[in-house]
């Protein structure tokens, strides 16, 4: 039986405000909101249907706005899955979330994608010391504000709810499960300098 209808049917409808917030551009708020932002996660999907959600990040800024619509975001070396980019190839629409670390306001900026080289934009994307390996840019259709609420509840920013890292096996552990491997790989701070080392 499908209760969907009934479930969604519970909820009141959004006010005028929520519904109007929506912008077809990068305005000076959203603009100024990405250029402090240091992490974002992608959200695309593929030909297929099957979505995916990424994180990315680097310093405040590294999505860079080149117009009020569009926004060029670099990738960086990662575990070369490159999951996102290859969904981006069969189905170019894609959404980011942005945060401000002590920001609980999130934005929202939607659009369609297109994958090009590192040089073909001509700016300079350089981070870290090195070139993106590719960027993707994407043309914004939509953006808003996301209120502040689901970061107000998880307590993301409060220092008192932060979670010691030895509380969870290390990623190394994780992996070695996850892969059925016999032999061990290294420790959480031996595996996180050597990725410290790829940025």
């Amino acid at each position: 039986m499908d209760t969907a209808p009934d479930v969604l049917a519970g909820y009141r409808p959004p006010s005028r405000l929520v519904q109007d917030k929506v912008v077809d551009h990068l305005d000076r708020h959203c603009r100024a909101f990405i250029a402090l932002s240091p992490f974002a996660t992608l959200a695309t999907a593929g030909a297929d249907g099957w979505p995916d959600v990424s994180p990315r990040g680097g310093d405040p800024g590294f999505a860079r706005v080149l117009d009020e619509r569009t926004l060029a975001l670099p990738d960086r070396q990662g575990n070369n899955r490159v999951d996102s980019l290859r969904n981006t190839v069969g189905n170019p629409r894609a959404a980011l979330l942005f945060f401000v670390p002590g920001f609980e306001e999130t934005l929202k900026v939607f659009g369609t994608t297109t994958l090009v080289g590192p040089d073909d934009l001509g700016v300079d994307l350089t981070e870290f010391g090195r070139p993106p390996r590719s960027v993707l840019v994407l043309t914004v259709e939509r953006a808003y504000f996301q209120c502040g609420k689901a970061v107000m509840r998880s307590g993301l920013w409060d220092p008192q709810r932060q979670v010691e890292r030895s509380t969870f096996p290390s990623l190394g552990e994780v992996l070695r499960d996850h892969c059925g491997l016999s032999t061990p790989l290294p420790g959480q701070e031996e595996m996180r300098a050597e990725l410290a080392q790829e940025l």
